[in-house]
């Protein structure tokens, strides 16, 4: 196997969200910046806005009953 050939690996990295978090991770970069991280995520905030699904299921199934 060859030597020299994988990146170095940093276990104390801080990676900065856009939102001000920080976080401590592992990672091959000395140092990371993301724009969104579990702290300002809408999934994980709760202000995920849901989408008309019932529409959307209701023109499913209009559209596919004309053909049976």
């Amino acid at each position: 196997m060859k030597k020299e050939t994988h990146p170095t690996y940093y276990d104390d990295v801080i990676a900065t969200c856009s939102c001000g978090a920080t976080h401590t991770i592992g990672s091959t970069m000395e140092e990371m910046k993301v724009e969104i991280c579990s702290a300002c995520h809408p999934f994980y905030t709760g202000q995920e806005k849901s989408l008309d699904t019932a529409g959307r299921v209701e023109r499913f199934n209009q559209r596919f009953s004309k053909k049976s």
